[in-house]
């Protein structure tokens, strides 16, 4: 069996996790392995802050709380992407406005948004589909223009850039997911990314419960007290210790999976040649992460027939996402801006394929004879 995903395992993990209850005896959040993996992000991304949490989600809930959206501001967003980018602002009172994709990159369509713009709009957060970047120079044009904060998931796009620059550097804040489905893991995890320290403070206090105890911890006062709302967004150092062992070997897996997805660009180009379905589009100045694989194919009944060839061959691929604008919570929470174009049609024809570190050229070869086959 080929499955769809194995968590990334690169031999470290268990050791500096014992080492984190052990020899540390540090479990809790903030730990050194927590620290590790936070100056590793800074150095790594040219960020002055980086905060580990625990998950993309809290990360995203973060960056709600800190672009201080309040009940009835409007934010714009893409149907097509994950409830954790749409939940975040809607515990905040926001309305949600869906934002059509563009068909080539399955990412918000830049040239819409000053369209779905109104009075009541308060940010824009954009997500970096399969870790393609969004035209991220046209967003940030319009949200200076507006005065609109930026929020990028950057959930599937740890290590991809645009035009030079890290993914999550660009906007007001970036989030990374560290989940278990994602190129680097912590089984559950994300980070929240800060491009300028203005923020950091009040970061810190809506992390730690909404305390200044990060403070405390620095000696930078006597005591510590609750200041304002917050949450406890810190991940175990246990869980940390894990990521550590993955980012140190951050070539190693990067170039592992790019393998793969090279494999598969290449094997599969005489079928998509040949009009049997599409493949994943780079931009020029974007580079990406090797996240996912995916083709895209004539209409739902191919992918259809196809998942369940690829079953028969005991080869897993799955697709997501139902558009959030279609949902009951979507229906409840916000309203699609223009027509829907592109978001339901092209989402009924994405496939995502076997991609993961540690997958091998035979089984990428597998893969694409079945597929090869299913088009003979």
């Amino acid at each position: 069996m080929i499955v769809f995903n194995n968590p990334p395992f690169t031999g470290k993990e268990i050791q500096y996790m014992q080492q984190a209850a052990a020899e540390n005896k540090k479990i809790c959040g903030d730990g050194p392995f927590t620290k590790r993996c936070e100056e590793w992000m800074c150095a790594k991304f040219g960020v002055p802050a980086s905060y580990l949490t625990t998950s993309g989600t809290s990360a995203l809930e973060m960056a709600a709380l800190l672009c201080d959206i309040k009940p009835g501001d409007e934010v714009l967003l893409p149907s097509y992407t994950f409830c954790s980018t749409a939940d975040a602002f809607v515990q905040r009172g926001a309305r949600l406005v869906f934002v059509d994709i563009r068909p080539d990159t399955m990412n918000i369509d830049e040239r819409l948004l000053e369209s779905a713009i109104t009075e009541k709009t308060k940010a824009i957060a954009v997500v970096h589909y399969a870790g393609v970047s969004c035209e991220m120079d046209t967003i940030m044009d319009i949200a200076k223009k507006h005065h609109l904060k930026v929020v990028e998931d950057a959930a599937q796009a740890f290590g991809s850039a645009y035009k030079g620059k890290p993914l999550g550097t660009i906007g007001d804040f970036g989030c990374f997911s560290f989940h278990e489905t994602k190129n680097f893991s912590m089984g559950e995890g994300g980070a929240i990314l800060l491009p300028d320290l203005s923020r950091r403070d009040q970061a810190e206090i809506v992390r730690e419960k909404g305390t200044d105890r990060s403070k405390f911890f620095r000696g930078q006062i006597d005591k510590y007290t609750w200041e304002d709302y917050g949450s406890s967004y810190l991940p175990s150092d246990l869980n940390a210790a894990y990521l550590w062992a993955q980012l140190e070997e951050y070539d190693r897996v990067r170039n592992d999976r790019m393998a793969s997805w090279n494999y598969y660009n290449e094997e599969l180009k005489d079928l998509a040649s040949r009009g049997c379905f599409t493949q994943p589009v780079i931009p020029e100045g974007c580079i990406h992460n090797a996240h996912m694989y995916y083709i895209k194919l004539e209409d739902l009944e191919t992918r259809t027939r196809l998942i369940r060839h690829l079953k028969e061959h005991d080869i897993l691929a799955v697709f997501h996402y139902i558009p959030l604008h279609s949902s009951p919570a979507g229906l409840k929470f916000g309203r699609f801006s223009g027509e829907d174009r592109y978001t339901t049609k092209e989402s009924e024809r994405l496939l995502r394929l076997p991609l993961y570190f540690g997958l091998t050229e035979e089984d990428c070869a597998a893969v694409c004879s079945s597929i090869k086959d299913f088009f003979s």
